[in-house]
């Protein structure tokens, strides 16, 4: 009964007051739908419950009909047709068309800017637009009344210039888009040139991406010949460009000059000076350019005389004559970053305790890593190095035993496969690969640190002793620098070492070098740009983020900026002039940042991190494709499925 009447004093007087219900209670007695006396409960709770479950009084709320907007503009798209209310007649070459003045002023910005001003067209019922057809114009006006449009290759074009000179930016980057996933080879080239004419930064952006990722492919294309000597430069200046080898680079600036060589020899000085010639083999590199080119442009011997030296001085760094270096501004070069290798985090361990078999890949080109098959064994502290295009996997520990065996991965088939073991089963192991063979140099296990070193013959696949090191070092960080080992502190048993020591393969013999300036165990070592550095490690218990480097022409050692963080059990490698530090324990936690040491710049920038958190894993460089390196896991998978 209270709701009732409730109710009916609300739908009557529609806001309900709580310190007006006495007088309307005495009109609610005398109501034909009250059947008896009511009272006035004065309870702000009571009211409140009934206020919030009644529908009556719920809180306003603004709705809109899913369909309004469709709707209305299916109408005013009626209207356009029957012409009905329409008000004013746009002419294009080709036809006019009967529109809303309020609809184009709406949604197209070019129309809002021309009735909102004081041209004469503001004031006009008939407005003539020059050099938009028909067909372009119906297109846009059929966008603006129904928000649909056909796009193909063959009106994509038309519709981005109109849509730009409307400025019906909706429309534009619809185009845009449309052509973005639409790119191939064949047509990049010509995308360009319309993302240039009508300035579509977004999709211009996305060609030139494309054409660094697809460069063999687009080289192919006869458009390729077209393109102008700025782009060219462009493209072969760029350490993204996706290659196999500088070959190929080499391959594409031969084939565009002789395209044209009346006009274009005189460009070939200043493509030389993009073209990194200290990473092509001579013999390609003589092949190429002696048979193929400098016979036919050797009647103009200025230029002729240029490009002999130019070759002379990338090639040998030969500045004597005519200082060719500064005439061509020819420097050192890097390898291009799909050249230039990759580098594997193989094994070690995680938060978890237990060693990993995963291994991951890191691809500088795209700044990512990728997972490939996984080792056979789990492996921490394991010797991990490349040689001959393959990686090996040497010693370790499995979570249970140290470790004599040994597995190479070889990038061509995508997995792994047992090959001889060690003489010694060990951990905190560390291998380097010098003149064809490979060296396992130190370690520990349960008992003791070793001072000994096996090498492994790759050709006859078996494992011989060594000299012994002077020093027994576990968690040893080496490298190969001059045609000598080094190897770079550790821990003796009892603690971490700052001493260090290289190896002669001819005398078979071990000599003391200068010690570093702090004591490293399980340090990351690597050489660059013919200094050896060591990066990160434990003193005794303490990881450390510092950093040193040797100089082996003034043995010494220098302190160089550290890292951004402790790492102890770092993996450290080389590659594209940089150096990595992968991985690690900072004293709380297993690492998976990573971070490059730019000696030019000389500053540690990060890069991205390792799928897993490790510590103790091998990490080396090794020259294959990261294109080979994918195809090959993917096979792989596709069979296990």
């Amino acid at each position: 009964l209270f709701l009732k009447l409730a109710i009916y004093l609300h739908r009557r007087y529609f806001i309900v007051k709580k310190f007006k219900l006495q007088s309307l209670m005495m009109e609610a007695q005398s109501s034909r739908f009250v059947a008896r006396e009511c009272f006035l409960i004065d309870s702000d709770e009571l009211f409140d419950t009934f206020k919030n479950s009644s529908p009556d009084f719920a809180p306003k709320v603004d709705a809109v009909p899913e369909k309004h907007f469709s709707d209305s503009f299916e109408l005013l798209n009626e209207f356009k047709l029957s012409g009905f209310l329409c008000d004013i007649t746009i002419k294009v070459e080709g036809g006019e068309f009967r529109c809303h003045k309020s609809v184009l002023a709406a949604t197209i910005p070019y129309f809002r800017s021309m009735f909102a001003s004081e041209m004469k067209e503001s004031h006009q019922e008939e407005v003539e637009i020059r050099g938009i057809s028909a067909d372009s114009f119906k297109r846009i006006l059929d966008f603006v009344y129904t928000g649909r449009v056909t796009l193909t290759m063959e009106n994509v074009q038309y519709l981005l210039c109109t849509s730009s000179f409307f400025q019906v930016d909706n429309l534009f980057h619809f185009c845009e888009t449309f052509l973005e996933q639409r790119l191939s080879p064949n047509n990049c080239l010509w995308i360009r040139k319309i993302s240039l004419m009508y300035d579509c930064q977004y999709l211009l952006k996305c060609v030139d991406e494309y054409i660094f990722e697809h460069f063999k492919e687009v080289c192919e294309v006869p458009d390729f010949l077209e393109i102008t000597f700025d782009h060219l430069e462009q493209l072969i200046s760029d350490s993204n460009l996706n290659v196999s080898s500088e070959s190929d680079v080499l391959a594409a600036v031969m084939k565009w000059v002789l395209f044209d060589i009346d006009a274009r020899y005189r460009c070939l000085v200043d493509l030389f000076t993009r073209i990194r010639f200290q990473h092509l083999p001579l013999a390609f590199l003589l092949r190429s350019v002696d048979a193929d080119l400098l016979r036919k442009i050797c009647s103009d011997v200025q230029v002729h005389e240029k490009l002999i030296h130019s070759l002379m001085t990338v090639l040998y760094q030969d500045t004597s004559v005519l200082n060719v270096a500064n005439l061509l501004n020819i420097k050192p070069t890097l390898p291009r970053k799909s050249t230039a290798g990759v580098i594997f985090c193989v094994g070690g361990r995680g938060s978890h305790g237990f060693p990993f078999r995963s291994v991951e890949v890191y691809d500088w080109r795209r700044d990512r890593w990728f997972p490939v098959c996984s080792m056979i064994y789990q492996r921490r502290h394991v010797g991990v190095v490349s040689a001959n295009g393959m990686v090996y996997a040497v010693g370790g520990h499995s979570g249970t035993d140290h470790l004599s065996s040994v597995e190479v991965f070889d990038p061509s088939v995508g997995f792994w496969a047992s090959t001889a073991s060690m003489n010694t089963n060990r951990r905190g192991i560390a291998t380097a690969h010098l003149e064809g063979a490979i060296y396992a140099v130190g370690g520990l296990d349960d008992s003791a640190c070793f001072s000994k070193v096996e090498r492994y013959d790759v050709e006859m696949v078996s494992w011989s002793f060594v000299s012994r090191m002077n020093v027994p070092r576990g968690g040893v960080g080496v490298t190969t620098l001059g045609g000598y080992l080094f190897a770079i502190g550790g821990n003796n048993g009892t603690s971490a070492l700052d001493s260090c020591e290289r190896f002669s393969p001819y005398l078979n013999r071990w000599t003391t070098i200068a010690s570093m300036v702090q004591r490293r165990a399980g340090a990351g070592v690597a050489a660059l740009n013919g200094m050896i550095y060591a990066v990160g490690g434990f003193d005794d218990n303490s990881p450390l983020s510092s950093v040193e480097r040797y100089d082996p022409a003034l043995d010494i050692w220098t302190m160089v900026p550290p890292m951004s963080c402790p790492r102890g059990g770092v993996g450290v490698a080389a590659m594209g002039g940089r150096l990595y530090a992968v991985g690690g324990h900072d004293g709380t936690n297993y690492l998976n940042t990573v971070e490059a040491f730019d000696p030019v710049e000389n500053k540690w920038t990060p890069v991205a991190s390792t799928l897993h958190c490790r510590a103790g894993a091998g990490v080396a460089w090794c020259d294959c494709s990261v294109e080979m390196l994918i195809s090959k896991t993917m096979a792989i998978c596709r069979k296990s499925v």
